[in-house]
C-alpha cells in the first residue's frame, strides 16, 4: 500500500514556484499554488526534460529544455491531454509537504 512521505517543508516552496524532489526512490517535481502543493513525475515525456525546474503560470509548467506544458493538477499535457506524466496525492501536516508515493 502507498503510503505519504515528507518530502519538503512548507517554507522551503514559496507559491508559485516548483522544486525537485526525491520520494520512494523517484524524481517528483513539486509546485505550490497559491497554498496548494502538487506532485507530478519530474520527467517530460518529450525528452526527459526536468519539469521541476520549469516556470510555473497559474497550473501549468512550462519544460524548460523544449517548452512542452503540463497541468501540475492532473499531469495532463497542455498539447495533448491523452499524453500525461505521474501525478501524486499531497497533503501537508504542519510544516510538512507530503506525497503518496
Amino acid at each position: 500500500m502507498a503510503e505519504f512521505v515528507k518530502v519538503a517543508d512548507r517554507g522551503a516552496i514559496p507559491p508559485g514556484t516548483g522544486k525537485v524532489v526525491q520520494a520512494g526512490g523517484k524524481a517528483l517535481a513539486l509546485f505550490n499554488v497559491a497554498g496548494q502543493f502538487y506532485a507530478i513525475d519530474n520527467t517530460c515525456r518529450h525528452r526527459g526534460g526536468p519539469l521541476g525546474e520549469g516556470m510555473l503560470d497559474g497550473t501549468t509548467v512550462t519544460c524548460p529544455w523544449h517548452g512542452w506544458q503540463w497541468d501540475v493538477c492532473s499531469g495532463a499535457s497542455a498539447f495533448n491531454p491523452a499524453i500525461s506524466v505521474g501525478c501524486y496525492p499531497t497533503k501537508v501536516e504542519g510544516n510538512d509537504v507530503m506525497v503518496q508515493v
